[in-house]
């Protein structure tokens, strides 16, 4: 089989990566692809989608698998499906659920999903009355797609109105934000769990946490995320249970329901709250950096998952999960999130320790390769995974083998999994 996937970050990385060591696979392609996906296969440099489905016919690509959300959200897999081409991921219409917050919200409202109380509006007034009847903290979020960043946590009423007005004037984020959620806060603590999905059938994989803010003790600005750690010890079978019975199968069913079958990854962002799991978010791609966790612990061929899942055909699947935890520590550049960063070569030590080389991995996102040598071109460059029969042990691993890698400026967080850890 070979197989395209369209993207260039650490999740896309991962996925090759996972693949690349799959007897079913043939040939990698990678549109397009970063300075060191084309060690696992072959990059593209094709960015019209109308041209990309050419390239997989001419070369008669059996799989295109779709990373990032910009391109699902754009139509992508409509293009795809009418020439006839197989592709995981969802249709423009289901993307949805991650391209309008209001569709998704309103949504789950329809369909008796729990989710956090909340207005939908284009109305600065309304949001203003809205705003002064919650208690503080206030979520603040624009509708349209902000490479995750549309989230505001507005610690007063007064950074709340200050947030929706600028998002509905166009100030914070253009036309994503000229309409708004705002929501009640919910304390408790959040997972990241996805399905993968067919239009009818799912496979539930390992629950990850992701570690948004940018410092330790979850300090300073949110970020695309700094590190994860699956599977998670915060949920057991019973919270699973409710996940499956209460938002993956009432989402299906009402995606069915309004002619827009779901298929590919359903990225499910949940806030427990004294046990009880609600919704915050949907995205409906892979979760960057949940992806680099959850890829190397599949035992399952990756190839049998994303094909079976685009052909309908997930019933036939039995899956399988290595019974170990992956931890990823994002390394970021020097900049990162504030603005860019100026290239900076990276070096990576030879590993001479085999217990580390054999249970450890670097997935490559924000790199180049300028004259033979490689380089960190800025945002999250790459991540450290460890894995490991315990979290502490894949922790461990993940730190240890970001002793290994140097460039200028390098930052990242020093407590990725430490709420598993408290437990």
């Amino acid at each position: 089989m070979d197989v395209l996937i369209v993207g260039s970050g650490g999740r896309e990385y991962s996925i090759g990566l996972a693949l690349s060591k799959d007897k079913n696979v043939d040939k990698l392609y990678f549109a397009p692809g970063n300075g060191k996906t084309d060690e696992l296969g072959e990059n593209v440099d094709i960015k019209e989608y109308e041209k990309l489905a050419d390239f997989v016919k001419t070369n008669s690509i059996d799989l295109t698998i779709v990373g990032p959300e910009a391109p699902l959200t754009d139509g992508i897999v409509d293009i795809f499906e009418k020439e006839g081409l197989v592709i995981f991921g969802p249709s423009k219409d289901a993307a949805r659920l991650e391209g309008s917050k209001v569709f998704m919200k309103n949504f789950l409202a329809k369909y008796d999903i729990p989710t956090a109380k909340y207005i939908e509006t284009s109305d600065y007034e309304k949001a203003v009355d809205f705003i002064d009847s919650l208690n503080e903290p206030i979520v603040v979020k624009a509708d349209g797609l902000c490479a995750g960043k549309g989230v505001i946590i507005a610690e007063s009423k007064d950074e709340a109105k200050k947030a929706a007005f600028d998002m509905l004037s166009g100030e914070s984020f253009g036309d994503a934000g000229k309409k708004i959620i705002v929501e009640e806060f919910l304390d408790g603590y959040e997972l990241s769990v996805f399905a993968v999905c067919d239009g009818k059938d799912y496979k539930i994989l390992p629950a990850a946490q992701d570690h948004k803010r940018l410092l330790d003790k979850d300090k300073g600005p949110n970020t695309g995320g700094m590190g994860a750690y699956a599977p998670t010890p915060l949920i057991n079978d019973k919270l699973y249970k409710k996940i499956e019975d209460r938002i993956v199968k009432p989402t299906l069913r009402g995606m069915e329901e309004i002619n827009s079958p779901y298929k590919g990854v359903l990225f499910i962002g949940i806030m427990v709250v004294k046990n009880e799991p609600i919704v915050l978010e949907y995205n409906v791609r892979f979760g960057d950096p949940e992806c680099e966790v959850l890829m190397p612990l599949l035992k399952t061929p990756a190839s049998e998952l994303f094909y079976k899942a685009a052909t309908n055909a997930l019933s036939e699947l039995n899956i399988e999960f290595l019974n170990k935890y992956a931890v990823a520590v994002v390394i970021a550049s020097e900049n990162y999130p504030y603005k860019s960063s100026k290239p900076s070569e990276i070096i990576v030590d030879k590993i001479v320790d085999e217990e580390l080389k054999n249970n450890s991995h670097i997935s490559y996102a924000g790199v180049k390769k300028i004259d033979g040598k490689l380089f960190a071109t800025g945002g999250r460059v790459l991540l450290c995974i460890g894995l490991a029969n315990s979290i502490k042990d894949a922790r461990d691993r993940a730190y240890e083998l970001c002793g290994q890698v140097h460039f200028a400026g390098k930052q990242f967080r020093t407590d990725i999994a430490y709420q598993a850890l408290k437990v």
